[in-house]
């Protein structure tokens, strides 16, 4: 049995909101990664993304076009993220956020 391959399923079925990086076991930190994805609750989405940024770009996507609801506890991260980093909506911050 692949123990690593059966708590990497795990880890998928258990992230609500998830950008996924696989590395070769030999890979060094400015290698490509072999595969770059999105989880979305529980299920890989999209994945073969080629870099992090992309996948970024497509989790916020897949969020404005399903119309979902960022989770509980990585709500001001979302914020964060859409609001200041991507600056969509920027001037109307939550106060945890400011």
């Amino acid at each position: 049995m692949d123990t690593d391959g059966e708590s990497s399923e795990a880890a998928v079925m258990e992230t609500m909101f998830g950008i996924f990086v696989i590395r070769k076991e030999d890979a060094e930190p400015d290698d490509d990664p072999e595969d770059v994805g999105v989880i979305l609750e529980g299920v890989k989405v999209l994945d073969e993304l080629g870099n992090v940024p992309l996948a970024v770009v497509m989790l916020f996507a897949l969020v404005y076009a399903l119309n979902l609801s960022y989770p509980p506890q990585l709500r001001y991260t979302f914020e964060a993220l859409q609001k200041i980093i991507m600056e969509l909506d920027g001037k109307r911050l939550s106060k945890k956020n400011q």
